[in-house]
């Protein structure tokens, strides 16, 4: 009798050993495949379908700053698949464990797929076709060849790693009334009037559109073209052509105006509509004649005369009725981009000189980064990440602000650690009382957007001037103080004297001023970051306890620039 029980209880020990055993092996082939499919993922992102500062977690697009320093953003560090390791103030519980193997299976299920796919791809399958979406309302062209050195659709040009759409990227383009919309890298929107020369594979254009599943939006160089006739003929009502004033015509007439056409009866928006589709940003009138130009040397747009002389051109019935020796033309804006500026890329000598774009948030420094950027065709960095910012077409955004790839660096940082990190910095001032106003509408509405009238009359806005106003003078003072060479630059003097301001700050970066690039900087100054929608009603923000604490900050500021023999604030500052 005890030895068949002594048996037993052998086998059942062995048994009990070999549960113990799988058990171990189950989840050491778990975590082998977990540690195996993040290797798969972060290589598949290094194969060129995203910028190569960002690593892919998951079905997630992560900054491999935020990595690298995981104390900026600890917030983005949560929803990694189940990647991080659980911290110490989290206690592991039955909901938490059931939570870990659900996600290992999801992780486990997806990496078996693209296994799968990998074996098929290799053993020659047929790969998954991505098909056009029926539900655009423009017409598929075809895939085509895309030279970023040299590219035919430069129009206008946006990004959008997350939401991009066929649909998205034609209505961009057809609200500017171009003819051609082409997507790239699943994510990246350009606008155009003319086809790319070179027709490619149809299958090379094989990306998926971020923002839509199993649609097409390019590949890498590759262009999936779309013609937006049907919506461009809508936005055209809302599009007319811009009156800059009378002109007198330059001497050099034919190579000023490269491209004309005579037509009776002619109108600003014909001549518009024609110079459009010529892709000038000018629409000249003159009599019958329409010609189209870009702002030059010879035809900067600066010395306009009285709008009577236009008015007797513009109603002779023929070029030989005017006048031979006085001759006048009419300018109109188009809605066309001049894109002699819109090429930007990144240094290519990494710089060991690193010069700061400093300023006290709402002082304009996005836009004096689209200045720079395009006066001197090079991108602006960030000490900071701003998704939105690099969806526009700051493709900076995303390197890190000490790669030496960028000609300056955007900060709003005023302590003397960060101060001294910079060997120069062009030192950006605005009016605290606007700049108090653009920072509270960033924060309520976006760079784009306006506060409501709740959000001015809420006890936040109080509490904003409160700490911000200090911080707008201890942002200077500091500078003053710490920095090494800085050029200071007025928010006020850059929009009213917009060329001679721009010409300092490219000759302070030690590049090279290109006088037609900077008059087409001037050309299309507001970029893509003129605030729209409703603005906040004429009423005054600003209480008199909230004044008298804004001006002695002016005062102090003003007595500081002075003292280090830079010009003090300018006269609008004060009084209030």
């Amino acid at each position: 009798m005890a030895k068949p029980f002594f048996s037993l209880q052998k086998l059942l020990r062995r048994t009990q050993f070999l549960l113990f055993f799988l058990t171990a092996a189950y989840l050491m082939a778990g975590s082998l495949l977990l540690f195996q499919r993040s290797r798969f993922v972060i290589q598949q992102g290094a194969r060129g379908t995203l910028p190569a500062s960002d690593i892919v977690i998951g079905n997630q697009i992560i900054d491999s700053r935020i990595i690298q320093n995981p104390r900026k953003s600890p917030k983005l560090l949560v929803s990694m698949d189940g990647i991080t390791d659980l911290t110490s103030d989290q206690k592991p519980g039955p909901r938490w464990l059931m939570s870990r193997n659900s996600e290992l299976r999801q992780l486990r299920r997806r990496w078996f797929h693209s296994f799968m796919n990998d074996r098929e791809s290799i053993h020659g399958m047929a790969p998954k076709v991505i098909k056009h979406t029926a539900t655009n309302k423009g017409t598929y062209v075809g895939c085509f060849t895309d030279d970023p050195g040299d590219r035919t659709m430069k129009g206008v040009v946006f990004y959008d790693l997350r939401k991009m759409t066929v649909p998205h990227c034609q209505e961009a383009c057809a609200e500017r009334t171009y003819l051609y919309a082409g997507l790239e890298y699943g994510a990246e929107c350009y606008c155009g009037n003319k086809l790319p020369t070179t027709r490619a594979k149809e299958e090379e254009c094989n990306n998926e559109c971020k923002g839509e599943k199993g649609t097409v939006c390019g590949g890498v160089n590759r262009l999936s073209v779309y013609r937006i006739e049907e919506l461009r003929d809508r936005a055209k009502k809302r599009r007319t052509p811009i009156h800059r004033g009378c002109f007198r015509v330059p001497t050099n007439f034919t190579n000023t105006f490269p491209t004309s056409f005579m037509q009776p009866n002619l109108t600003a928006e014909v001549c518009s509509e024609f110079c459009s589709d010529k892709e000038f940003p000018l629409a000249v009138m003159r009599g019958m004649a329409c010609f189209c130009a870009s702002p030059t040397t010879h035809f900067t747009l600066h010395d306009s005369v009285d709008e009577l002389h236009c008015g007797r051109i513009l109603n002779v019935s023929s070029i030989a009725e005017a006048p031979a020796q006085e001759t006048y033309c009419a300018v109109y804006q188009t809605p066309v981009q001049d894109t002699r500026c819109t090429d930007r890329r990144f240094l290519a000598t990494k710089s060991k000189v690193f010069v700061a774009l400093s300023s006290f948030p709402g002082a304009g420094n996005t836009w004096v980064r689209h200045l720079i950027e395009h006066a001197t065709g090079y991108y602006t960095g960030s000490y900071y990440f701003d998704g939105a910012l690099y969806s526009k077409g700051f493709k900076g955004e995303k390197d890190h602000w000490r790669s030496g790839r960028t000609i300056c660096v955007k900060t709003h940082e005023s302590g003397k650690r960060e101060i001294e990190m910079f060997d120069s910095a062009i030192l950006l001032i605005r009016n605290p009382y606007n700049a108090l106003i653009a920072e509270f509408n960033r924060k309520c509405a976006g760079h784009l957007g306006y506060a409501t009238e709740r959000n001015w009359k809420s006890k936040d806005w109080p509490e904003f001037v409160n700490s911000y106003a200090s911080w707008w003078a201890s942002h200077v003072l500091d500078w003053l103080k710490y920095g090494k060479c800085l050029l200071i630059v007025h928010y006020e003097d850059l929009k009213k004297n917009l060329l001679q301001k721009l010409k300092e700050m490219v000759e302070f970066l030690n590049m090279t001023v290109v006088e037609d690039r900077l008059l087409c900087v001037e050309n299309n100054k507001d970029g893509n970051f003129k605030r729209s929608g409703a603005r906040h009603k004429e009423f005054e923000p600003f209480t008199q306890e909230m004044k008298d604490l804004i001006n002695a900050y002016i005062q102090t500021v003003d007595e500081a620039l002075r003292r280090r023999n830079f010009s003090g604030l300018p006269n609008e500052y004060l009084p209030r």
